[in-house]
C-alpha cells in the first residue's frame, strides 16, 4: 500500500511582549485561530469518522512555550471577543459574509475556552496515535551557519528538553530549522571570525540527543548545489560552498525522494526523509498551486478597522481594489476539485512512498479552506486504497540501508544559505558570532547563584538572537524594521547581560533590569546552559 507522511512544520518566532500590530503577537492570534484550532478540528473529525489516519506535525519548542504562557491565553480570548465585536459591527454592510464571519469566531472562542491549551490537545492526540510531533531546534536557529558545535548542541538540547515538558515523552525526529543541513568537515565563517576547524555533522548532534531521524529537501540527493546564480550574488556563500568540497555527485545514482536513506559525514549514521517536489509544487506554487485559486479567500484584502475579509481571489491579475465578493460554497467547489486532483496526482507517483511537507501556517491562515482540503485528502487518501501514516512507524516498516554523505543545504530560495547570508544580513551574524565566542569563553566558570541567573537568561537572549526569523524577514522585506529592531534588542540584552557577569555585584537597577527580562523573556524555564559544554 502506498504511504503518504504528511508533516506540517508550526513555527512562529518569540513574540509574546514584544509588540502585538501590525507585527507582533497577533500574528500567533491569527495562527492559533485560522490554523492551530481548525487543524485539531480535523484531526479529532478524522478520528470520530474512524478514518484510520497518520500526520505528523512539528511545533518548535518556542511556539510551544508562547502557547502554554498564560499570557498568551488571556490576550487570545481578547483578541477572539474583539473579532466577534468587529463582525457583529460589520452585519449591516456584509450580511451573511459577516454573520460567517461571526459564527467562525464564536466557534474558536467556543473549543478554546472549553480546552484553553492547545499543545495538551495535540499531546492527546499523539497519545492516541494519530498524529506524531515532531521537536525542532529551540528558537529555531538556523543551525548550518551558526559558529560553535556548542551552539548547535543548545538549540537541539532545550528543543528537546521542552519536548519532553510539554509532550511527556522523548522526541522521535526533529524538523530542522528551514530543513537546513551541514555535514561534517573543517569549517570557517565566510567571514573569517572564527578559525577553521572540524565540526560535527548535523546528523551526529541530533543522535547525541536521542533524536531518531530529521528531514532534508529534495535537491540534496543530486549534490546540492545551488539552484540559478546564488553563489553569485553574494561573496560569503561562495566562500562556504567552495570550502564545503562544492557538494557531491549523487545524480549517477538515481536517487529517489521516495526512499528513505542515511545520512553519514562522520561515522555517525541517521536515517532522513526527504521532501516530495511534486507535491509541494502543487500546493506550494503562486502559478499553478490550489491557494491561488478564484473562489478561495483573499488573505490580502482586509475590512478597516477589523482586518475582517470579505473577498474572494477573483484573478491573481487583479489589484485589490476590484476584488468580487467571497462565495464560502463556490469555495466548497474548489476544494472537492482540488482534493479530487491532488489524490490523483499522488495515485500516479511511481514511489511507494511519498513525504509531503509544508509550513502549517499555510493551512487556514494563508489558505483560509485549507484545514478541509486537507481532511478532504485524507479521506479520499483512504478511499483510493493509499494511506497515511506518521514519520515513525513508516521508518519501521521502511528501514533504510544506503549510506549517504549529503552535501549542505536548506529548502529555501536557491537551496543554499542565500535567504538567511546576503548582503542584508550579514551584519546580523557577525553578532551572532562575537556573542558566541564571549558566551562560550565565559559559561564553563561561572559560579553563584546570581550570576548562574545571569548566565541562564543570557543563554535564552542568545538563543533569540539566533532565530532565523529574523534573517527571514529581513531578505523578504515582509517585516524588515519589525526584525532588525528585535534582532537589535536581544544584542543589547545579551552585552548588557554579559557585562554583569564581569561584576563582584549588581545594583538594585541592575537586579531590576535582569527581572525584567526573566519576566518578558521567560521562555524555557528549565534551560542549563552548562549542558551545552558537556561534549564540546
Amino acid at each position: 500500500m502506498k504511504k503518504i507522511g504528511f508533516v506540517l512544520h508550526s513555527h512562529l518566532p518569540y513574540l509574546l511582549g514584544h509588540g502585538t500590530w501590525p507585527h507582533g503577537v497577533e500574528w500567533l492570534y491569527e495562527a492559533a485561530c485560522e490554523t492551530y484550532i481548525p487543524l485539531l478540528r480535523v484531526f479529532k473529525r478524522l478520528k470520530k469518522e474512524g478514518i484510520p489516519f497518520g500526520v505528523t506535525i512539528n511545533f518548535t519548542p518556542v511556539l510551544s512555550e508562547q502557547l502554554k504562557d498564560e499570557r498568551f491565553e488571556k490576550g487570545f480570548i481578547e483578541y477572539l471577543e474583539s473579532k466577534i465585536e468587529f463582525a457583529k459591527k460589520d452585519l449591516p454592510l456584509f450580511g451573511e459574509l459577516a454573520k460567517f464571519w461571526l459564527e467562525f469566531y464564536e466557534g474558536v472562542l467556543r473549543e478554546f475556552e472549553e480546552e484553553r491549551d492547545i499543545v495538551g490537545a495535540m499531546r492527546e492526540l499523539q497519545e492516541d496515535g494519530v498524529i506524531e510531533i515532531l521537536t525542532s531546534a529551540a528558537t529555531h536557529g538556523y543551525l548550518p551557519l551558526l559558529g560553535f558545535d556548542e551552539s548547535v548542541k543548545g538549540q537541539v538540547k532545550e528543543g528537546v528538553r521542552s519536548y519532553k515538558k510539554n509532550f511527556g515523552k522523548e522526541p522521535s525526529g526533529i524538523w530542522p530549522p528551514e530543513l537546513g543541513y551541514r555535514p561534517s568537515y573543517i569549517w570557517a565563517p565566510h567571514n573569517g571570525m572564527l578559525p577553521p576547524r572540524k565540526r560535527k555533522g548535523l546528523e551526529e548532534v541530533y543522535q547525541e540527543e536521542g533524536i531518531k531521524f530529521f528531514l532534508v529537501d529534495a535537491h540534496l540527493l543530486k549534490g546540492g548545489k545551488p539552484i540559478g546564480t546564488y553563489l553569485s550574488l553574494f561573496e560569503g556563500l561562495k566562500i562556504l560552498w567552495e570550502q564545503s568540497g562544492r557538494g557531491i555527485e549523487m545524480e549517477e545514482k538515481e536517487l529517489s525522494p521516495y526512499s528513505i536513506y542515511l545520512a553519514s559525514s562522520d561515522g555517525i549514521a541517521l536515517p532522513f526523509f526527504t521532501r516530495d517536489p511534486e507535491t509541494a509544487l502543487q500546493v506550494w506554487s503562486k502559478d499553478c498551486g490550489y491557494p491561488g485559486d478564484a473562489n478561495y479567500l483573499e488573505f490580502h484584502k482586509k475590512h478597516f478597522p477589523g482586518g475582517l475579509r470579505y473577498w474572494r481571489i477573483t484573478s491573481p491579475s487583479r489589484d485589490l481594489g476590484e476584488k468580487d465578493l467571497y462565495h464560502p460554497e463556490w469555495a466548497e467547489d474548489s476544494l472537492r476539485k482540488h482534493a479530487e486532483h491532488f489524490v490523483s496526482l499522488l495515485s500516479g507517483i511511481k514511489g511507494e512512498l511519498v513525504i509531503a511537507p509544508y509550513d502549517t501556517e499555510l493551512f487556514g491562515h494563508w489558505w483560509f479552506e485549507g484545514p478541509e482540503w486537507l481532511y478532504l485528502v485524507i479521506k479520499k487518501i483512504h478511499e483510493h486504497g493509499m494511506g497515511t501514516e506518521t514519520l515513525s512507524r513508516i521508518l519501521e516498516e521502511n528501514p533504510p540501508s544506503l549510506v549517504l554523505r549529503l552535501p549542505e543545504g536548506s529548502w529555501g530560495e536557491g537551496g543554499f544559505h542565500w535567504v538567511w547570508l546576503n548582503e542584508w544580513t550579514e551584519w546580523t551574524w557577525r553578532h551572532i558570532y562575537e556573542c558566541e565566542k564571549k558566551f562560550f569563553g565565559m559559561a564553563g566558570k561561572i559560579k553563584g547563584e546570581l550570576k548562574e541567573r545571569i548566565l541562564k537568561q543570557l543563554a535564552r537572549e542568545l538563543l533569540l538572537l539566533q532565530s532565523s526569523d529574523w534573517q527571514f524577514l529581513i531578505t523578504t522585506w515582509s517585516a524588515r524594521d519589525y526584525a532588525e529592531r528585535r534582532f537589535c534588542e536581544h544584542l543589547e540584552n545579551f552585552e548588557r547581560l554579559y557585562s554583569f557577569l564581569e561584576k563582584e555585584s549588581l545594583s538594585a537597577r541592575e537586579v531590576s533590569y535582569l527581572e525584567e527580562l526573566e519576566s518578558r523573556d521567560s521562555l524555557f524555564p528549565d534551560i542549563n546552559p552548562h549542558d551545552w559544554l558537556s561534549s564540546a
